[in-house]
């Protein structure tokens, strides 16, 4: 059974929204949280499919930031749809920065245009899940698994790798290309936000930190001065 989250403080739209998804999908598990405290708790508690949430809880403008931050933070890959009534021209490019899946505009849509959101969003979990239950599956000396959609969290000899999304797309985009140098530049075309190299760095470092808590010996990802960076296979 998958499980969706619905952040909002707003009782009548949450259980709208909850309505809308068991229209769609009558088997899903739905657990409605109200506030950002109990939300981030159970972020890190609960193995969620897909989640849903208001950037505003309360008095809170930005609980929603904070909890697509912790989302990202668990590395678990879990799609994020915003439903907010802050202008879309401005805040759709925002969460999306933030690796949120979509943005829909409060009062500006309608229930058909959230469900085949919802169910793309779903359909990216399936696949997530399957590709996690392989990855798991394998053995460990296949050394590396990646969701090929880039969704779910790759797996290092068999354990998951807890990294960012930002994170997981540039190892996604180093891996496909292993052997050849990445260039920056190509880099840039993976990140939403921070194009720059100093940004890209970062990145690569946060990756070689998560891949040496699970082996103090990995050195795979290589820097070419001037250049970009390479994975070694």
């Amino acid at each position: 059974m998958y499980k969706v989250a619905i952040i909002e403080d707003d009782e009548p739209t949450s259980g709208q929204i909850r309505g809308w998804v068991l229209s769609a999908a009558p088997d899903i598990e739905v657990t409605q949280w109200f506030t950002r405290d109990d939300a981030e708790a159970a972020i890190t508690r609960e193995d969620y499919d897909l989640v849903i949430l208001d950037i505003e809880l309360g008095r809170d403008r930005h609980a929603g930031v904070a909890i697509i931050n912790a989302i990202n933070k668990v590395g678990s890959g879990t799609p994020v749809l915003v439903v907010s009534a802050m202008p879309a021209a401005i805040y759709r490019g925002i969460m999306k920065a933030l690796d949120a899946w979509d943005y829909l505009q409060k009062t500006t849509f309608e229930e058909p245009e959230f469900i085949e959101t919802f169910l793309d969003m779903l359909r990216a979990a399936k696949h997530r899940r399957q590709n996690v239950e392989n990855a798991v599956s394998k053995p460990a000396d296949e050394e590396l698994s990646i969701d090929p959609l880039r969704q779910g969290a790759p797996f290092w000899r068999g354990k998951r790798v807890n990294v960012p999304l930002t994170a997981q797309r540039i190892l996604a985009t180093l891996f496909e290309r292993r052997g050849e140098v990445v260039s920056y530049d190509e880099l840039f075309a993976v990140v939403k936000s921070g194009r720059n190299r100093e940004n890209i760095r970062k990145h690569i470092s946060t990756l070689r930190e998560a891949f040496r808590e699970l082996d103090e010996h990995f050195d795979c990802i290589e820097n070419v001065p001037m250049r970009g960076f390479r994975w070694i296979p």
